[in-house]
């Protein structure tokens, strides 16, 4: 069983749904013992990053434990990160070291919105089968800036921001798998695959 965290963000539903439609078995829970006790861990994400690291304060022995595939999407990926500047200055869960900025004004509209494409940066199981240069789904101000070892997928918006993330049992994707067509999918079907490793 995979577990969607529940951490009070939107968009639960649909990460469930594109998890079973590629075969595999998801719920989303709060509850500390079937999170530690999953196959594998989802942080979902539409949110701020102050409310869902406050709520996520209150399980962090619990998820700090965790040793299987754990994937960040959006806002999750950058909780993931050592500290955000949004809404202030914030700590982060530190599992990928970095800082979460907002885009600049030069780049154009913020947030960015909508679907561009990801340069694949780095091998990793869960780009197996997925094109370079596959569009995915965008909806964001902020980006994880991190050290170029992590990136696995990089985006270009004004500015080349990572949009792809893996260190030791922690994946993360500034886009949204679950809306992102045939490579999102496939994304999520790779996921799945290896938390049944």
């Amino acid at each position: 069983m995979i577990s969607v965290v529940n951490y009070g963000v939107g968009n639960l539903k649909s990460i469930v749904k594109a998890i079973e439609y590629v075969g595999g078995k998801a719920e989303v829970t709060a509850e500390e013992k079937k999170i530690a006790n999953s196959d594998a861990v989802v942080f979902p994400g539409v949110g701020a990053f102050k409310a869902a690291i406050g709520r996520l304060s209150e399980m962090r022995n619990t998820i700090d434990e965790l040793t299987v595939p754990v994937l960040g999407i959006c806002l999750g990926m950058q909780l993931f990160a050592t500290e955000s500047t949004e809404g202030g200055l914030h700590r982060g869960l530190n599992y990928i070291p970095g800082k979460v900025v907002r885009f600049p004004n030069h780049v154009g509209k913020i947030p960015h919105m909508g679907w561009n494409e990801i340069r694949i940066v780095r091998e990793s199981e869960l780009l197996d089968g997925v094109e370079d240069g596959s569009y995915v789904y965008f909806v964001h101000s902020y980006y994880l800036q991190t050290d170029n070892r992590y990136a696995i997928t990089k985006t270009d918006y004004g500015l080349d921001f990572v949009s792809g993330v893996e260190k030791d049992n922690h994946y993360g994707f500034q886009f949204h798998p679950e809306k992102s067509g045939k490579a999102g999918l496939k994304i999520l079907e790779n996921f799945v695959r290896i938390s049944k490793k």
